[in-house]
């Protein structure tokens, strides 16, 4: 995935799913429901898993494996990842997120889809902390000089870097203590 945009928060968590077991697009849509697991932390509608599967398709991440007969109509088209899906999808949950504003959607996406995997969070907790600490540092820095207006908007910032930092760091120890139990 070079040059081209890299893929949404929703189409992760299609190839997410898809990467955990084979499914069709209504299967998706039921997991990423508002009130399902993972649409309680991003919702995608029906069209949007679509669409999401046809965009995936269309840059070799997933492929057609076959077809599940359905009561409610034809039978339904059943995807699977790629070899490259799987690798891009490994790269992406190893990644911290780079922008603060990305935080409630990427990094608990992330989390969750590796601790449904079983898989340890402490490393990417530490990248991701690390990088927050950096992004901190750099938003506090914008109050030299700053003017009243701009003031108020960068202490905002602030805290909700430092909310995003206190954030991390629990979820960190929780994995940690988690990692200790087994």
């Amino acid at each position: 995935m070079s040059a081209e945009r890299q893929p949404t928060a929703g189409e992760w968590s299609v190839l997410a799913l898809l990467n955990e077991a084979p499914a069709h697009g209504w299967a998706l849509a039921a997991a990423l429901a508002p009130d399902g697991e993972i649409g309680a932390v991003w919702s995608l509608s029906r069209p949007l898993v679509y669409r999401a599967l046809e965009t995936l398709q269309q840059r070799g991440l997933v492929e057609v494996v076959g077809a599940a007969s359905s009561t409610r109509g034809p039978s339904r088209t059943v995807y699977r990842p790629t070899r490259r899906g799987r690798s891009s999808l490994a790269r992406w949950l190893g990644e911290p997120v780079a922008h603060i504003r990305d935080l409630r959607p990427d990094l608990l996406l992330k989390l969750i889809f590796l601790a449904r995997a079983g898989k340890d969070t402490s490393a990417l907790l530490d990248e991701q902390r690390l990088l927050v600490e950096a992004l901190l540092l750099e938003i506090a820095a914008d109050l030299n000089g700053a003017t009243a207006p701009q003031a108020i908007l960068v202490r905002y910032r602030v805290e909700v870097a430092r909310a995003a930092l206190r954030f991390v760091e629990a979820e960190r120890d929780a994995a940690l203590l988690a990692v200790a139990r087994s």
